[in-house]
């Protein structure tokens, strides 16, 4: 019988992640219940278990006395001396209880004892073990949809992915893999339940710590995220070691890394940008590809003013705003985007463009100099280059006899 409750534990052990100790406190709990069932109460019972053969005893504490009043607690003088004879008045004799002298329901009392803590702690394995990978991405099974959320399962247990949670225009099928992240695990009656999402800008993060090895040793960091998901996402990337180049690292080798996270995240468009602690330069990264003339940003008030040429206006503010839009996440400012010729007409950068232009005559004065001694120079090539040539062209013919002589 021992052996088999030893192969019964070390089985459960393996197949539930549940350990020994754990069984053994509950068929510990388990032979109290019982007595106490079957004789009424159980303050004076202790149960013994060896750990490594799984012997167990079960004895109840009685104190000897003159007259018994409570069979239970007490035990006579006479019947203390016919275990042992030393026994006196007011000491404590140990009386093993037979586990087999039970009556069925005591037994069965027992058993649902031992199986309410096998649930319990398999609930709590569970639990514990996927709120490790909260806020992490998993790698799941499409079970059924329920009504508009679907039912993906993670392995030992179902996650919900809620209808708001999910991309617009996304179609799963069943029995396939997808990739999600973890919201939130709670733990139930039921066991633990997990919400997950394929909306939340945390699952980029994530996809490209497993896709780019410079992301997860922390050698490149991606400093901020705004996404929208399954159109487009822009990040914001910096690199702790000046040899690497951190947007370099993030799209690979002919853009392998990031077109295998662009796969699993079914086309959607991912900018990548370059992080820098000016937040005049940030902007002018962030909205990117359009072209800036100026940007003005106040670090207090978190505002920002950019000036654009006249064509590169509507891809700076891109399709519906997406593009200033995604910006303004990205770098926490709010924007105001205007053109050159409608900055111009509203006068608040005057002297802006009075030094952009300056700037502009100041090159182009610049230019007209750097060519002067260019020519200078070509021409004092040239003279002695046609001196020589008047040298060459005076040279004496070689009569034709002569030629054919020598």
């Amino acid at each position: 019988m021992n052996n088999e409750l030893l192969e019964a534990l070390t089985l459960l052990e393996k197949e539930k992640d549940i350990s020994k100790d754990t069984l053994l406190e509950a068929i510990e709990q388990s032979l109290i219940q019982a007595c106490k069932n079957h004789f009424g109460k159980a303050d004076n019972v202790k149960v013994y278990i060896n750990p490594q053969t799984c012997e167990f005893h079960v004895q109840a504490e009685k104190t000897v006395v003159e007259k018994v009043e409570d069979d239970v607690m007490e035990i006579s003088l006479t019947n203390a001396k016919m275990i042992d004879s030393k026994y006196e008045l007011g000491d404590i004799v140990n009386i093993e209880i037979k586990s087999k002298e039970f009556g069925r329901i005591a037994t069965q009392n027992a058993k649902n004892v031992i199986l309410q803590k096998i649930r319990e702690e398999e609930r709590k394995v569970l639990y514990n073990q996927y709120y490790g990978k909260e806020k992490d991405v998993v790698t799941g099974i499409v079970q059924r949809y329920l009504g508009k959320n679907v039912s993906i399962n993670l392995g030992k247990v179902d996650a919900i992915l809620n209808e708001n949670e999910m991309v617009k225009g996304e179609v799963f099928r069943p029995t396939e893999r997808i990739k999600v992240y973890v919201l939130e695990v709670k733990d139930t009656s039921k066991g633990p339940k997990i919400v997950v999402s394929r909306t939340h800008p945390e699952l980029v993060k994530r996809l490209f710590e497993s896709e780019v090895a410079e992301v997860k040793d922390g050698t490149v960091e991606i400093k901020s995220i705004a996404r929208e998901a399954g159109s487009r996402t822009k990040i914001a990337v910096w690199s702790k070691n000046p040899d690497v180049d951190p947007v370099g690292a993030c799209v690979g080798l002919n853009g392998a890394r990031v077109n295998a996270i662009v796969h699993e995240l079914r086309g959607e468009k991912i900018d990548i940008i370059n992080w820098n602690e000016n937040s005049a330069i940030l902007i002018e990264n962030a909205l990117s590809p359009a072209k800036v003339i100026s940007v003005i940003a106040d670090d207090d008030d978190k505002t920002a003013k950019v000036i654009v040429p006249d064509y590169q206006l509507s891809l700076a503010i891109g399709k519906e705003g997406q593009n200033a839009r995604l910006a303004a996440r990205l770098t926490g400012f709010k924007i105001d985007i205007k053109s050159e010729t409608q900055a111009r007409e509203s006068g608040e950068f005057d002297e802006l463009f009075e030094a952009y232009d300056n700037y502009n005559d100041e090159y182009d004065e610049y230019d007209e100099d750097y060519d002067g001694p260019y020519e200078e120079g070509a021409e004092d090539y040239d003279e002695p280059y046609k001196e020589g040539t008047e040298d060459y062209e005076d040279l004496p013919e070689l009569e034709e006899d002569s030629y054919q002589e020598d």
